[in-house]
């Protein structure tokens, strides 16, 4: 099948370069002159502009978008409708807040191009392993595009899960759970650290992946780190988040769903960006106001 793909940044290259080992045949664009040569060495046709690329695809076409999500995504649909023809399709591979979704579903139906939000998780192994693709938008668009998702999918792993917005939302709820699993894991180890007991963090990792019931891929790679780095000493405990965490807990507040588990650990990763942090220096005036309690000055 033929598909053009904006975005051949490390996880969009991957994702070119699995679907040209597929058979697709792939147009690339990126502004990165780099990039584009990249993509064809991996067997795409490189496009040096949108103009370019669009008039590479026979109709009905398929673009896929894998650009960072906000402005950049937002503004290549943009341009990207400006110049396809009714009955295109565009497709959003980035992590996009699902009212985004809604709303460019519904303005893009009005010039008659199909849009499907496409939640993709798979990370820089997707490459060999094959991406989790969670799928949003009209049936008849996605079935067409159902060759690309297969590709780029292992086995079992691609379903369409609803109408637009559908996709990102549930891939919205993936990252939400994903957060809360790393912060289980992350506060696990750090125990048995502190522990009276000298224990290999790297083995018991690699241990928990046979036959234990919290074995999973997120174990896997807290094992390589730690094969790498026994006690993490080369990083700052600094987490940043990409957005998911929080939409999805707006979207627990608005539908009055308690989420403890992410709330915890969304707040856990906003702590970690904080340097002497007044609210923990405030604790430490007050027990000294009230109780005479010792503190350490600066």
């Amino acid at each position: 099948m033929e598909i053009g793909f904006v975005g051949l940044g490390r996880m969009g290259l991957n994702m070119v370069t699995r679907l040209a080992r597929g058979g697709h045949s792939v147009v690339g664009f990126d502004r990165s002159a780099d990039a584009v040569a990249r993509a064809e060495t991996e067997g795409a046709r490189g496009a040096a502009a949108l103009e370019t690329l669009v008039a590479a695809l026979r109709p009905p076409r398929a673009v896929w978008v894998m650009v960072p999500a906000g402005a950049p995504t937002e503004s290549t649909i943009e341009a990207l409708a400006a110049i396809l023809a009714p009955g295109d399709t565009i497709v959003d591979g980035g992590n996009t807040n699902f009212h985004d979704d809604v709303r460019r579903a519904k303005t893009l139906a009005g010039k008659h191009l199909a849009y499907i939000d496409a939640g993709t998780s798979g990370g820089i192994w997707g490459l060999q392993e094959g991406y989790c693709l969670m799928v949003g938008g009209p049936l008849e668009a996605c079935q067409r595009l159902e060759p690309i998702f297969l590709t780029l999918a292992p086995p079992n792993g691609y379903l369409r899960v609803g109408e637009s917005g559908a996709g990102h939302y549930v891939k919205m709820i993936h990252n939400a759970i994903e957060y809360g699993l790393m912060q289980a894991y992350a506060e696990g180890f750090e125990l048995m650290a502190s522990s009276a007991y000298n224990v290999d963090l790297a083995a018991v990792s690699r241990l928990w992946n046979h036959g234990s019931v919290v074995r999973s891929w997120l174990l896997e790679l807290a094992a390589r780190a730690l094969a790498e780095d026994p006690k993490l000493a080369g990083l700052r405990a600094y987490v940043e988040d990409s957005g998911e965490g929080r939409w999805t807990l707006q979207e627990a507040i608005d539908r009055s769903v308690p989420m403890p588990a992410l709330t915890a650990s969304l707040f856990t990763r906003f702590r970690s960006r904080e340097d002497n942090p007044l609210a923990e220096r405030l604790l430490a005036a007050l027990r000294n106001q009230f109780g005479g309690h010792a503190v350490k000055q600066t």
